[in-house]
């Protein structure tokens, strides 16, 4: 897999190099500004690119919008000291395929490194659900939720398992099972653990 680290920091790139090195066969290029890091997506083509927000010269967001122009089937993975909700949303707008703060842990960013260069998405848990929590106050996502998806939820939050809820409501395990996958693409969320902090949160319990 070939990825290119795009940071103006040598020894924030150097901790990921190493770091990427446990993923398995890698082949790592470096940027420390956007001229660069466009000119090593032409020449080498990663299959992925860990991308900082904060670089001399092209600002994140525009240099991302740029790869994305060169190659609109670029895999992006942004790491950002930012860790506000605001900019994972403007990332994913313009088409990175996840986001990461820099206070994420290297087993976390290993996960998501796997899970972009395999065609997936991922976001950081603590802001995807901030994300989901913001969403939902502005009146979406919770809307789409049903009377049963409520009730699902609210027995998640209360430390049920799903065939403990199944038995609760006479249905199936896999009917359980299948309604909490919808519900999370609903809420925007991965996770049933950050399905259940969403719960508890929103008072749903």
């Amino acid at each position: 897999m070939k990825i290119l680290l795009v940071d103006d920091h040598v020894i924030v790139r150097s901790g990921l190099r190493s770091l990427l090195a446990s993923v398995g066969d890698t082949q790592i290029s470096e940027a420390a500004t956007g001229r660069e890091a466009l000119q090593r997506l032409r020449q080498d083509r990663p299959d992925l690119v860990l991308l900082d927000l904060k670089l001399p010269g092209i600002g994140g967001l525009e240099l991302l919008r740029r790869m994305l122009l060169e190659d609109r089937t670029a895999r992006i993975l942004v790491l950002s000291m930012h860790a506000e909700p605001l900019y994972a949303a403007r990332a994913m707008q313009l088409g990175a395929r996840g986001y990461l703060s820099k206070n994420a842990s290297a087993e976390e960013l290993l996960t998501a490194v796997r899970r972009v260069a395999e065609d997936g998405r991922y976001i950081e848990s603590e802001i995807a659900q901030e994300l989901a929590l913001q969403t939902i106050a502005s009146g979406h996502g919770l809307q789409d939720l049903t009377e049963r998806d409520l009730e699902i939820i609210r027995l998640l939050a209360d430390g049920m398992s799903l065939a403990e809820i199944a038995d609760a409501l006479g249905i199936s395990y896999k009917t359980v099972a299948n309604a909490c996958t919808q519900i999370k693409a609903k809420l925007g969320v991965t996770r049933t653990n950050d399905l259940i902090r969403m719960a508890m949160t929103l008072g749903v319990s």
